[in-house]
């Protein structure tokens, strides 16, 4: 480890704007020496100084390492519950809101107060979080580390020398001192990590846990509240913008290629990963990428293999230590390795990261089954079906114990950020499309000919085709046909896209098969779908059953079993036509 000469330390801050924050107050903090916004040159020496494990790559960014926790730990998130906000917030078995008392909160506030106030030197980053100028949130992290400062110095919007001056009392505190653990005794302790949110206070707490993402998906969950009660959608999306100033959001799990279709060279991306919807268009509510680098090549992904320079924040890659070369394709660490950056290191980023309302919302499955189109239109109640679904699947290998394709739900494409029930985010995307005249489509990035080990993937080279189809308004004005089971709306044609494999049945070599399959997976959606039987009670039972008319009737897999393909298209028959 680097030690820094006595001269070559960067000036401490004038702890007078953080003493005289009535957050600070509060909370007890009382820090040694304070490092406010440094800039990145100073964070990497910092770094590079007083945190082992912390280097400089042949492209200069700096490599650094997390600790035990190399990903988000969901299980130990709490939200604090309190009258003034819990009849807003779903709760229950299938929520990811576990429960936190207002007493617990302040307990594990002082113990990361008391850390933080034992150390030589604290680092703060107040800066922003939303673009637009309405909604935005002046954000203010403390952490003991200066790779966490770097990481959320690139997250958050950065203020003007200006800004910063005028920066005031914040709205929303996040106490990082996940370098010392819970207290796994304490209440609603589960293990020595806890990563705490208090809407009353305006508050998050993270102890026993130095992954940087804990505090970026903090300030994302905090939206998943606050923009919904302005009558904002707050989305798990990526989202571009065409020349003609048309916007496009897409929403997909790991794997599904949201990153690679969303970073498209003819259209400027707004942001990767965290947007909100309101009254006058769409906004990023980062101010950066926090890209997955794992298989990263410069061919596939240009342009995040280009942002990854000084500046950038490496988590947990593994590198050459002569050469500092790294190895992208590596997991010796783990599969979770990350590159963060400010935006503007994506050559074609539209800055401000502001856009109209969206013409297109597009949500990509990776369906390893091999049973869904390539392409479909939705209707407003498939959009929010399948928008609450959030479905994708996983392959043989990709987990212990995954020996077939298992098919992955998550609510609203981000179950763990969500604070209101999912049937809210979807009434709410459905009422803005309907406003706006967008066009909602389901495309699967996933296999065709068959399940995963019996087809292939679909080539990124005609789902790329059907994008720029859906952009160009191609696909607004196809002929479509309706597809058993889900009801789905496929186009006869798509230009680049073999017409063969626009109809999955048409490419599998067993069609009895392919029934079964796709019957099966009909009745898992609906098996998920139980997890949300509460609905009723956020949206009112006359929207509860609209949206269930958007699923999937699968018929009983006996019957399906004894009689093939015919008993799907026979039922197909006789099912009411979807209006799109």
């Amino acid at each position: 480890m680097l030690r820094y000469a006595s001269d070559n330390m960067p000036n401490g801050a004038d702890a007078k704007f953080l003493m005289d924050s009535n957050f600070t107050r509060q909370s007890g903090l009382a820090p040694r020496q304070i490092f406010r916004n440094l800039p990145p040159s100073q964070l990497y020496e910092m770094a590079l100084a007083f945190e082992p494990g912390t280097h400089i790559t042949s492209t200069g960014a700096l490599a650094t390492l997390s600790g035990e926790k190399m990903g988000r730990s969901p299980k130990d998130k709490r939200i604090v519950r309190d009258p003034e906000t819990e009849k807003d917030l779903w709760w229950g078995p299938y929520s990811p809101n576990y429960v936190m008392d207002d007493r617990t909160f302040l307990t594990n506030r002082e113990r990361a107060v008391d850390y933080l106030n034992t150390l030589d030197r604290i680092y703060i980053v107040d800066a922003f979080a939303n673009w637009d100028p309405a909604s935005r949130l002046k954000i203010r992290v403390v952490t003991s580390r200066a790779y966490h400062a770097l990481f959320m110095h690139n997250m958050l919007i950065r203020p003007t020398p200006e800004e910063l001056e005028d920066f005031g009392e914040p709205d929303f505190v996040i106490y990082n001192a996940g370098a010392f653990p819970a207290n796994k005794y304490t209440n609603f302790m589960t293990s020595q990590t806890s990563i705490d949110l208090c809407l009353k206070h305006k508050e998050m707490v993270i102890l026993g846990t130095m992954y940087a993402g804990e505090m970026k998906k903090g300030v994302f969950t905090l939206m998943h509240y606050l923009m919904p009660m302005q009558g904002k959608l707050s989305l798990h999306s990526g989202c571009n913008v065409g020349a003609e100033g048309d916007v496009t959001l897409f929403f997909g799990l790991s794997g599904t290629g949201k990153t690679t279709l969303s970073a498209d060279p003819k259209r400027p991306l707004i942001g990767d990963d965290e947007h909100v919807w309101c009254d006058t268009g769409v906004f990023n509510i980062e101010g950066g990428c926090y890209a997955k680098c794992i298989g990263l090549k410069k061919e596939t992904e240009p342009e995040i293999w280009n942002a990854i320079r000084f500046g950038t924040v490496l988590e947990n890659v593994d590198y050459d230590p002569d050469s500092r070369l790294v190895d992208y394709d590596s997991q010796r660490l783990t599969e979770n390795t990350r590159a963060s950056y400010p935006i503007e290191y994506i050559s074609n980023a539209h800055v401000p990261c502001v856009g109209g309302h969206p013409k297109n919302v597009i949500l990509l499955a990776c369906d390893a089954f091999g049973v869904l189109p390539p392409v479909s239109r939705l209707s407003l109640e498939q959009a929010m079906y399948h928008f609450i679904s959030g479905y994708t699947a996983k392959v043989a290998g990709t987990e212990v114990g995954v020996k077939e394709p298992t098919a992955t739900f998550s609510a609203c494409f981000g179950s763990a950020f969500l604070m209101l029930h999912p049937y809210k985010y979807a009434t709410m995307l459905a009422d803005k499309m309907s406003k706006h005249g967008t066009h909602a489509w389901l495309v699967n990035t996933g296999w065709t000919g068959g399940k995963y080990g019996v087809g292939k993937r679909i080539s990124l080279k005609y789902t790329r085709a059907i994008i720029d189809a859906i952009h160009t308004g191609e696909l607004e004005k196809a002929e479509y046909v309706s597809t058993p089971i889900f009801g789905l709306q496929v186009p006869v044609s798509v230009s680049g896209v073999p017409p063969e494999i626009l109809s999955p049945e048409s490419v599998w070599p067993n069609k009895n098969e392919f029934a079964t399959t796709l019957n099966h997976l009909g009745h898992m959606f609906v098996k998920n779908f139980e997890c949300f039987s509460d609905g009723d009670s956020f949206v009112g039972a006359e929207m509860a059953s609209r949206i269930l008319t958007g699923g999937p009737s699968p018929l009983p897999e006996d019957h399906v079993a004894k009689t093939g393909f015919g008993a799907i298209i026979s039922a197909a028959a006789t099912a009411p036509a979807i209006q799109a």
